[in-house]
């Protein structure tokens, strides 16, 4: 008989399991208490979108949309998609046998394609029957190259055999078999595509909206970071961009930090300037940061041309010396930014909100305008950072939206909630209120009564569904961590009064039902 398999969770993934789980509960139903406060509404978007979504908005230059999306084609043509993969994915063939079945594989894509558009499953379009008619001719020069390796003791059209795999590649990737989907990286891009699509522009005043959920990405596994993650975050969308909107942001950020007890932390901010004069900034930083090339790291090399605001983002200890060196966008601010800037910390100082600038704090991609921030908190080692978030002027309208200003950000709870249990001050949360020790079959209908008024009072209630020896049944509520036992016996039922008994210092009262109600209501509310 074969070994049963052990299923586990996926690498980095895990289980949210109780105790844990009322914790996280808690801490989401604050959020929506604060941020409701503030006007702000629950927005529930899908967990995927279509991938050119996050490409556009995050930047296909950026690690995240380059090697951490885990994306897939949502089609009805699984053999025609697995031999596009197929054929897109081979970069170079040294034997005869391999050819022989790349060449298969040309001829059966080719198939594939016209039985598609005969079928109405692929576009009945010009660019498909290019695609049709390109696979067979390049399977026929295969074919041709193949026989002519096989008779040959030497091969000697490498070269030409090369360029027709490239091109056999190139050809095969432009086949669309249907949408190409993308598990959400973070939901910001989310937010905005909903805005446009349902013409949200249209409504009174900002919009204000805010999510909680899941996100993914493929990253390393490392503590409080996981693969399967998740995020609270807020969006003002309309047609300001004034400071005060920034502050009162922030404002609700932290009231709801210190609500949840995390307050061990530092908010940082920054201006980023805007269409207007970062890009004279950006190409004095990437001037400068040519001069030192020699001396930084690849991925900084790398982002020199690409994205030179992210080599403000590394992390490398030889990089931070001449990092410090580097020009500052705050000295190269236009005078609206600039005001912009004075003004948010007027706004933050008359709301009573420490802060501490930090000139590195970027965000690399076009639409970013003025005010960035972030919130560290302590307990976390180097990947500290439980918030971060921007002003994105231009997200909507590089998604086809009307011109719109926007602000967000979107807080990481795995971090947050790590940081609050290895040193935060929250509050203790409620357990099981009440165990009812129920005895004898007499008293069994007026157990399942009173454990359903109970419960509709709002008291978390556990009844045994079977009969239990009463020291038992007592050490059982003892172990569960119910604060009070509730004792029911034939005596009680003859008295119509309950025994309530609280287990952290045996004291125990007889009660009417309607004491018993008040009793523990009162309790309740504390």
């Amino acid at each position: 008989m074969p070994e049963k398999k052990q299923f586990r969770a996926i690498k980095g993934t895990r289980d949210i399991l109780p105790p844990d789980s009322s914790l996280w509960n808690w801490f989401e139903q604050t959020a929506r208490e604060v941020f409701e406060s503030y006007n702000f509404r629950d927005i529930r978007p899908p967990i995927f979108e279509e991938t050119e979504l996050f490409a556009r908005s995050i930047g296909v230059e950026t690690d995240v949309v380059g090697k951490e999306m885990y994306s897939f084609v949502a089609s009805d043509l699984d053999q025609l998609v697995a031999w596009r993969g197929y054929i897109s994915n081979i970069r170079e063939i040294r034997v005869p046998d391999a050819l022989d079945v790349f060449q298969s594989a040309l001829s059966y894509l080719a198939v594939q394609v016209l039985q598609g558009v005969r079928a109405g499953y692929l576009p009945d379009d010009e660019p498909n029957r290019a695609i049709q008619v390109k696979l067979n001719s390049l399977g026929a020069k295969v074919s041709e190259i193949y026989v002519d390796w096989k008779r040959s003791d030497k091969f000697g059209r490498k070269q030409e055999l090369d360029e027709l795999v490239s091109e056999a590649a190139t050809t095969a990737a432009s086949i669309r078999v249907g949408d190409e989907i993308t598990l959400r990286p973070e939901a910001t891009a989310s937010v905005c595509r909903s805005y446009i699509e349902h013409g949200m522009h249209t409504l009174p005043g900002n919009v204000k909206l805010y999510y909680i959920g899941p996100m993914f990405r493929r990253e390393r596994p490392q503590k409080g970071r996981y693969r399967q993650f998740y995020q609270i975050g807020a969006e003002v969308l309309g047609q300001s961009d004034a400071p005060a909107i920034d502050a009162e942001v922030l404002e609700m950020l932290l009231v709801f930090f210190r609500r949840v007890g995390l307050t061990r932390t530092t908010l940082y901010v920054n201006s980023i300037g805007d269409k207007e004069c970062r890009p004279q900034y950006v190409e004095l930083l990437r001037e400068e940061l040519r001069k030192v090339k020699d001396e930084l790291g690849a991925d900084s090399q790398r982002r020199i041309e690409t994205n030179p605001l992210r080599v403000l983002d590394s992390k490398l200890p030889q990089e931070q010396a001449i990092i410090e060196k580097l020009p500052r966008i705050s000295d190269h601010l236009c005078d609206a930014c600039r005001e912009h800037f004075a003004t948010l910390k007027y706004e933050l100082k008359l709301r009573n909100i420490s802060y501490e600038e930090n000139w590195r704090l970027v965000r690399g991609l076009d639409y970013y305008t003025r005010t960035t921030f972030e919130v560290t908190a302590e307990g976390l080692g180097s990947q500290n950072a439980v918030c971060g978030g921007g002003r994105y002027d231009g997200l909507v309208e590089l998604l086809g939206g009307p011109p719109t200003k926007g602000i967000g950000f979107a807080i990481g709870s795995d971090r947050a909630i790590l940081s609050i249990q290895e040193g935060g001050e929250a509050r203790a949360l409620p357990g099981l209120s009440v165990y009812v020790a129920w005895m004898g079959a007499a008293s069994y209908p007026a157990a399942v009564a009173i454990a359903r008024k109970l419960r509709e009072a709002g008291l978390s209630v556990e009844l045994p569904p079977e009969e239990m020896k009463f020291k038992k049944s007592l050490g059982l509520a003892d172990k569960l961590g119910a604060r009070y036992a509730l004792i029911l016996g034939e005596d009680e039922v003859a008295s119509n009064k309950f025994t309530l008994k609280r287990l952290a210092d045996a004291e125990q009262n007889k009660l009417s039902e309607y004491e018993l109600l008040e009793y523990l209501e009162s309790e309740r509310r504390g």
